[in-house]
């Protein structure tokens, strides 16, 4: 296949091109002088093209010296050979455009790298055998030294959680709807690793009612004011590989955030209740996260009695082997997470470890209920992203920095719980900036920022390797311009951004 600058570059900007060709100097690669490489796939053509059709605007723009030079020939079977660094690398545009920044192939102009991550092809970080450290990972130190820098295998492992979060998101979508004469059918949830198995549904049920006229002026809203919701699932690791490399088995709870007018209604009902089974009068949390998940439904029970019974059934189940409880959740789920937590770990005499993985979750309790949670040995990693205001509420106004300046603790004032990982929007080198409130609460937002979080003093790290398909897809007009116009130039249409959840992604012991 031969690529033709003439075919490539407008008539009349032909001949200055070729000028400017001519005067680049031979120079062969000072890391490997013999070192060849092909343009050889056909769908390489738009990629030469696009690339020379950048090259000629920055000569254009150019007042500075000739950078480092290339040799460009063509073979024998039509093939263009570049010696020594590649067409852009090779021609040092940092030189000719200073405004370029260092990381080069985090550019919209790095094609090859873009299409990889545009793909909807799932590609993840090492997996590696966590082996006798399951448990540092599931933090029985807090996580002391894995954060920042944020250590592979933690990072991994963390963005594994929030995918059992999106199936959680996936399963209530698919089928939000509930009957209110009978009790609800098994429901098909498509994990993101198969190498576990579901093994209860969970639901919600909110104590308040919207007012009877609600249904006069509007009938139709069906589901988003029903009082009892499908809210996540617990399941089980049942893969024997899976199992060898976690060093346990892992008995996983996933729990999805605020989508019905019922539990947007809990949300704000913001007051400090005593939990029920204390005796502390100041351990508290807020009434609308209690009522979701103390209440039972017509027909399902609630939260509480639902995950305490299926994880004692699983506890005997495997008695004898190692296990680990992992409760993970999203915003509204973040929350329950640690009242189930709370719930679980005092369920039976002995508890395998307790860990939940939070992702923008808004405070729950004061700090009674954080030293309750302390004494129980329940371990919290709390992915923040600055930009998040849920995480900033409930206690806005009265925060643990009023806490602290207090002579006295405040059992009216709420307290976060747990380890602390903060990432930032404005890291990301794919986001805009200014991105809107829901962007910076967005789940998918949340897993792409740790995937690419590398440490508090370090930008995104370059090598990331989650796919940007679902995140122009759920946050399209918050990805910079740069990035869905070369989305557009590498034909990825948007109608094949319809990023539907797999029945089953690949097993990592495979």
């Amino acid at each position: 296949m031969m690529i033709g600058v003439g075919l490539t570059l407008p008539a009349q900007n032909l001949n200055v091109f070729n000028a400017r060709r001519a005067s680049f100097k031979c120079q062969k690669s000072p890391l490997n002088p013999t070192s060849r490489r092909h343009v050889s796939s056909t769908s390489s053509t738009e990629l030469t093209r696009e690339t020379l059709s950048n090259l000629e605007k920055l000569l254009q723009k150019s007042n500075q010296p000739d950078p480092e030079r290339v040799v460009k020939t063509s073979t024998s079977n039509g093939l263009i050979e570049t010696k020594g660094k590649g067409l852009l690398e090779g021609l040092n545009l940092s030189r000719i455009w200073p405004e370029m920044k260092a990381a080069e192939e985090m550019s919209p102009r790095h094609l090859n790298r873009l299409q990889r991550l545009l793909s909807k092809t799932m590609e993840y970080s090492p997996r590696n055998n966590l082996g006798s450290r399951w448990r540092e990972y599931h933090g029985c130190n807090d996580w002391s030294g894995l954060l920042d820098p944020l250590d592979e295998n933690l990072r991994r492992e963390v963005v594994r959680y929030g995918e059992f979060v999106q199936a959680a998101y996936h399963g209530f979508h698919s089928n939000p709807a509930m009957s209110t004469d009978e009790a609800p059918l098994p429901r098909h949830v498509a994990l993101p690793d198969r190498s576990y198995k579901v093994t209860k549904s969970l639901y919600t049920t909110s104590s308040v009612g919207l007012p009877k006229w609600v249904d006069d002026v509007a009938p139709d809203l069906g589901w988003m004011t029903q009082r009892s919701s499908w809210i996540g699932y617990v399941a089980v690791c049942d893969d024997k590989r899976e199992i060898h490399r976690m060093g346990r088995r892992d008995i996983v709870i996933a729990l999805r955030g605020t989508a019905t007018c019922m539990e947007w209604a809990e949300n704000f009902r913001a007051q400090l209740d005593q939990i029920p089974e204390s005796d502390d009068p100041t351990q508290r949390v807020e009434r609308g996260f209690l009522s979701l998940h103390k209440t039972r439904g017509a027909h399902v029970p609630s939260l509480a009695e639902s995950v305490v019974e299926e994880v004692q059934r699983l506890i005997e189940m495997y008695k004898g082997e190692p296990l680990s409880i992992t409760i993970t959740g999203h915003s509204l789920g973040a929350a329950l997470s640690l009242l189930v937590s709370d719930e679980i770990s005092s369920c039976t005499p002995h508890v395998p470890p307790v860990a939940v993985f939070s992702f923008g979750g808004p405070r729950v309790g004061n700090k009674g209920f954080v030293e309750r949670l302390n004494k129980k040995n329940v371990k919290v990693l709390r992915i923040v992203n600055n930009q998040d205001l849920i995480t900033k509420v409930p206690g806005v106004f009265i925060g643990e920095k009023a806490q602290q300046q207090q002579k006295e603790d405040n059992p009216w004032t709420y307290s976060h719980v747990g380890t602390e990982l903060r990432v930032d929007t404005k890291m990301s080198p794919y986001l805009k900036p200014n991105v809107d409130i829901a962007c910076c609460h967005d789940l998918e937002a949340y897993l792409h920022l740790v995937d690419g979080y590398l440490s508090s003093k370090c930008p995104f790290r370059s090598n990331a390797k989650r796919s940007l398909a679902k995140l122009l897809h759920d946050q399209g007009s918050n990805v910079k311009q740069l990035y869905t116009h070369k989305a557009l130039s590498l034909n990825l249409e948007r109608d094949r951004f319809s990023f539907p959840m797999p029945s089953c992604l690949p097993s990592p012991s495979q």
